[in-house]
């Protein structure tokens, strides 16, 4: 099936939605979310794919750091979902933007009836102007939580799967990297090498990945107006 050419795919990771105190960097955000409204309004379709549950419930929980436990994680990501999806959802609204929470995991898309339902949910709520917010289905599925490897790197590989699923054109992933820091090493949760990875299966279908720093949103920008270089997988 052919890409579409105006749907985009966002990554946000945690260092994007949290400052270095270990709180929500309401201010960032509110800048990611102006120009992401601003880059539907010009006609394209964002799907969001949004880590940092786990952070912002550790935060409202006031828990003194991030947690070790994983029962503890799962209670802080529903939290934090919770949490998460009300801000993204007043912000967008100043913008007259309407959002609405996919909760899914990269297996779901490898399920027949699972995949169908997902790829009718996404073309719908984009036909009807709706901005949707992906996220881990972090209580039920702790694969990516326990994980010592953490495979889909603060769901680095969920947005190369939901680009995927939803033939966006374009990948963008932001981080506390950019395109030219990434060489293959690891990096916590949000390993350097499972960006490539990510790249690697969006490339295999014909998507363009971008690794931009998060804190720069208006970046994307350049993205959609063909001024940025897009990462290069050997």
């Amino acid at each position: 099936m052919a890409l579409y050419h105006n749907r985009i795919v966002v990554k946000i990771g945690t260092s994007t939605i949290m400052n270095e105190t270990g709180r929500t960097d309401l201010r960032n955000v509110e800048r990611l979310v102006r120009v992401l409204a601003d880059v539907s309004g010009m006609g394209y379709e964002v799907i969001i794919v949004s880590s940092g549950a786990i952070a912002v419930g550790a935060n409202k929980l006031m828990l003194p750091s991030r947690p070790d436990d994983l029962s503890v994680k799962l209670a802080a990501a529903a939290v934090g979902q919770c949490s998460l999806l009300h801000l993204y959802d007043k912000i967008f609204e100043e913008y007259d933007k309407v959002v609405a929470q996919v909760l899914m995991s990269a297996e779901d898309a490898g399920d027949p009836e699972s995949r169908t339902n997902l790829t009718t949910t996404f073309d719908t709520l984009l036909q009807l102007g709706v901005i949707p917010i992906v996220n881990e289905n972090d209580s039920v599925r702790s694969t990516e939580i326990e994980s010592k490897e953490q495979v889909f790197g603060d769901n680095d590989m969920l947005s190369a799967v939901v680009a995927d699923l939803t033939r966006a054109s374009r990948l963008v992933i932001l981080s506390d990297t950019d395109g030219t820091e990434v060489k293959g090493s690891r990096r916590g949760a949000a390993g350097l090498a499972t960006k490539q990875a990510a790249a690697r299966k969006a490339a295999e279908q014909g998507i363009g990945t971008y690794i931009i720093k998060g804190k720069g949103p208006e970046r994307i920008y350049d993205v959609i107006e063909g001024k940025a270089d897009r990462l290069q997988i050997g």
